[in-house]
């Protein structure tokens, strides 16, 4: 990739943003060196991942490219992170949102600032990106969010379709817990990194005691959801997805529902910045965010906003091999969305077919076995070859299924599938997992998009209704945005059970569904055809970010994904080490990093209450003889009433453990 001189760039490494209540926020900044003469609009980057050193190479990697090219870029810790003064209670709290207002107004008034501003990030970035936007702060311009969500209970890493994740919800609150637990920096904060250290440690929650106890969506998950008020975000928003990533319906949602300036790019990327990701191809996205800012930064008139609201990655048919990286497609464009040019295809269920019928209705039984999921993949892949599902043939066995026959024509989806579904049930709690894959010539299946519904959550998720064993119901269920070819030849397979673990919680007992085909259960296909303009798109430019810093690696060990089944005890494990485990040494200021995280998720095949989650994690900090580490170990199990949830957190500082603390405490299930 192209880099960037440095000498174009002043870096100020720690800058103290004050805010009212005399707790001061930490800011990295990058600026043009003739800033100080020639103010310029600045860029906020506002998240809680330690930009000293967890972030510290991706930051510099992106904050000197857009000082280079004429922008200041401010990465800040939260409240409570990193060198940032206090403690991070939880996500996207109104003290989070306030706390960006002042340092957007700090900003505005710093003499290299023209007083114009842009917020940028992806996942927390992007959150709070769309939620400062709500507040409608006059310095903030223009906001760009990265596989972020509109809706925190619909499309977060909690739950989905009223389902609770259990891939992902203990998982992500232990990634906190560790993270909120590290010190700040002594060679920024000085003597007072022990004080602020133990105060952390004191106060530091785990953060999954609120979400489990929150299992409708009510108030605490409206806070912080831009869905409830679009039009309360008046500057224009550039949502970006990826095919890969865990949060791509929010960026088509947003733009459909939002009557502001708004566009969408999502291309086949996993949870990462799109010029330097899995899986391929990358693009100059740090050459098309400077176009967004120097329409709405800087004023010029570069045409931007009259180019076409949606552009995405149509991807050609591919095997469910690693990460496939890169993919195989080419970029498409839709004026507006929804585009009127979408055909919805109606297709409906009949005995182990599905097609445009007439079907007659037969009752159809299935009841869900715990070892469909296994073979899933991670919920939101980050781009290792581990975090993406296998051919999906031994999953479909498991299910009851629904194929076509093979296709005349070739086809392109893009939008999101919807299923209705009349079923009845057996038992009061229960819910359905669809999966719509693309079947070759040879058999193998490859997942296109997935979804999830709570039985008892029909009539919404905010009020929930226990089933009546054997009444006749209609779900409507809408499965993930998918843009995706599928060859002539091929065939489309609707797979649906009442399991899905480790995805979705289990219901508290084994679940047997009756579904009734015919008119009553369809899927509806958001069919594209193609469009002569999209030969006409301007290409992207080939990807650039600026230097990085240097690193020394010091250890390492490879991603992993294991899964271990017991047919006599019948049992299944997963064990997944996402992200592997780095130790280095950023040579630039000797500080070293060390992150490791294993998940365990296990369960008896036909006990749906032996479901288990562990997470561990370690990381390591330090810099000559200041040295520290933060182990963590968190479980939860549930039986038919309840959640059960233990964590443990223990400091050292070297060989001395200076702090160790437990919970334990169980959640009631609420229709879950």
């Amino acid at each position: 990739m192209k880099g960037v001189a440095s000498d174009r760039v002043r870096l100020i490494p720690n800058e103290w943003i004050t805010m009212p209540d005399g707790v001061r926020l930490a800011a990295r900044i990058w600026l043009p060196e003739a800033s100080d003469s020639e103010p310029v609009p600045a860029l906020l980057e506002y998240i809680p991942y330690r930009k000293g050193d967890l972030m510290a190479p991706t930051d510099a990697r992106i904050g000197s490219w857009f000082a280079a090219h004429g922008y200041a870029y401010l990465r800040v810790d939260l409240r409570g992170a990193g060198d940032s003064d206090g403690v991070l209670l939880d996500e996207y709290l109104p003290q989070e949102q306030e706390d960006g207002l002042e340092v957007l107004a700090w900003i505005a008034e710093q003499p290299w600032c023209t007083g114009s501003l842009g917020m940028i990030g992806f996942s927390w970035g992007g959150f709070n990106g769309l939620q400062i936007a709500a507040r409608r702060p006059p310095q903030l311009k223009a906001v760009i969010s990265m596989y972020s969500t509109d809706d925190r209970y619909a499309d977060d890493v909690h739950y989905m379709g009223g389902c609770l994740l259990g891939v992902r919800q203990l998982s992500w609150s232990s990634v906190m817990m560790a993270n909120n637990a590290l010190p700040p920096d002594p060679e920024t904060v000085g003597d007072r990194w022990r004080e602020l250290w133990l105060e952390r440690l004191d106060r530091t929650p785990p953060n999954i005691d609120t979400w489990v106890a929150h299992q409708r969506r009510d108030a605490y998950w409206k806070q912080g959801s831009v869905c409830e008020d679009y039009d309360a975000i008046e500057c224009p928003v550039y949502m970006v997805g990826g095919w890969s990533d865990g949060y791509v319906n929010a960026v088509l949602r947003f733009v459909e529902r939002h009557r502001g300036v708004r566009k969408a790019l999502i291309g086949p990327w996993a949870h990462w910045w799109p010029q330097d990701v899995t899986p391929g191809p990358t693009i100059g996205f740090l050459q098309e965010c400077l176009r967004w800012w120097d329409r709405w930064l800087k004023g010029k008139e570069n045409g931007i906003e009259e180019e076409p609201t949606v552009r995405v990655f149509m991807q050609e048919p591919w095997r469910p091999e690693a990460a496939n990286d890169p993919r195989e497609g080419r970029w498409v464009a839709e004026d507006t969305w929804p585009s009127p040019r979408i055909e919805h295809r109606t297709l409906q269920l009949g005995d182990g077919v599905l097609g445009e019928g007439p079907h007659g209705e037969v009752e159809l039984r299935h009841r869900g076995e715990l070892r469909h999921g296994a073979l899933a993949g991670v919920w939101c892949a980050h781009g290792s070859p581990t975090d993406y599902p296998p051919d999906q043939r031994e999953e479909d066995a498991l299910c009851l299924t629904f194929t076509t026959e093979p296709l005349d024509e070739r086809l392109e989806l893009l939008g999101r599938p919807r299923l209705r579904l009349a079923f009845a049930v057996d038992r009061p709690l229960a819910l359905v997992a669809a999966r719509l894959c693309d079947v070759a010539p040879d058999g193998t299946s490859t997942v296109m998009s997935r979804g999830a519904l709570n039985l008892t959550h029909l009539e919404g998720h905010e009020e929930p209704r226990a089933l009546v064993p054997g009444d006749r119901y209609t779900a409507d269920l809408e499965m993930n945005v998918v843009g995706q070819a599928i060859a002539p030849g091929h065939r489309l397979r609707l797979a649906l059970s009442t399991t899905y673990w480790p995805w979705y919680w289990p219901s508290p007992e084994p679940v047997e569904l009756t579904v009734f085909t015919g008119e009553g259960s369809v899927l509806e296909l958001p069919i594209r055809p193609p469009s002569p303009s999209d030969a006409d798109l301007a290409p992207f430019e080939p990807a650039e970010q600026g230097p990085g810093l240097e690193r020394v690696i010091l250890e390492s060990v490879a991603p992993y994904r294991r899964i271990r089944r017991d047919p006599v005890a019948g049992t299944i494990e997963l064990e997944h080490n996402e992200d592997g485990y780095q130790r280095h040494r950023l040579v630039e200021d000797g500080i070293e990093v060390g992150w490791a995280s294993v998940d365990r998720l296990k369960v008896h095949e036909d006990d749906p209450l032996s479901a288990k989650v562990e997470c561990e994690r370690r990381v390591d900090l330090g810099r000559g003889s200041w040295q520290v580490r933060i182990e963590t170990f968190s479980t939860m199990t549930a039986d038919a009433d309840a959640f059960h949830i233990d964590d443990r957190l223990e400091a050292f500082e070297g060989p001395r453990r200076v702090f160790v603390r437990t919970w334990s405490r169980s959640v009631p299930r609420d229709h879950m």
